[in-house]
């Protein structure tokens, strides 16, 4: 089974403009990101893949791979689907270009979900850690997800979900991590199909997966790391660096 890394990174970012070339101490973000995922040795190959010169020239420019988008895309997830389609791999993981602290152990339990999974009922892999925090849980920032009885998730929202008419009922509240494993051929298959309302509306690309019947199978992690979204978050994480 070959296995990459793919990740995807875009320039301008709505709430952080450049955020990805902001320095961490004495590199930008996404080259620690990059080598970061190259560290952890799961992967055959890793790539940073970009419609920004900049990002290019900076990973290129220090002996790391990278790929051009040759046309405009709305998400991650377009952008390695048009990377991957003549490349000869069974499994993309989509690393988010602005998690520097990426981690192994993470990585390895969403590999592990394709590497049993022998009858291939799974389409894509992806990471939740619980939260308990009340801010985070009400922020729309914060990406939730609920799932069935066997992981497998049944939506993502930036509102609060499972919403808690009754508080006493014991849910638990997952955040999702924006880390996928992919087969090859359901990001393929993405790309194709056009983005429903519910997509557009919530602007999580991962509900056109379930919207179109592929099954997200998604894995618990302790790891809660830092994703880079905001100038207050760049600074959590130069101290977390130190």
């Amino acid at each position: 089974m070959k296995i990459i890394a793919m990740i995807p990174a875009r320039y301008s970012a709505s709430r952080f403009p450049g955020k990805l070339m902001q320095d961490l101490a004495g590199k930008p973000v996404i080259r620690r990101t990059y080598e970061a995922t190259l560290a952890t040795n799961l992967f055959d190959d890793v790539f940073v893949v970009t419609d920004s010169d900049i990002i290019y020239n900076e990973i290129t420019n220090n002996g790391g791979k990278a790929i051009k988008s040759k046309v405009k895309h709305e998400c991650g997830s377009d952008r390695i689907a048009e990377a991957v389609e003549f490349m000869d791999v069974d499994v993309v993981v989509n690393v988010q270009g602005d998690e520097p602290f990426t981690d192994k152990e993470s990585l390895s339990k969403l590999i592990e979900v394709f590497k049993n999974d022998t009858q291939k009922e799974v389409d894509l892999a992806s990471l939740m850690v619980e939260i308990t925090d009340e801010e985070e849980i009400n922020s729309p920032n914060t990406v939730k997800v609920v799932v069935n009885q066997s992981h497998f998730a049944l939506y993502f929202s930036r509102s609060v979900i499972p919403y808690p008419r009754d508080k006493n009922a014991g849910a638990k509240y997952y955040k999702h991590k924006g880390v996928y494993a992919f087969r090859k051929q359901a990001v393929l298959d993405f790309y194709k199909l056009p983005m429903q309302p519910t997509e557009a509306t919530e602007k999580l690309e991962q509900l056109r997966f379930l919207e179109y019947d592929k099954k997200i199978k998604m894995v618990e992690t302790n790891v809660q790391g830092i994703e880079i979204d905001t100038p207050e978050d760049l600074e959590r994480a130069k101290k977390v660096w130190k």
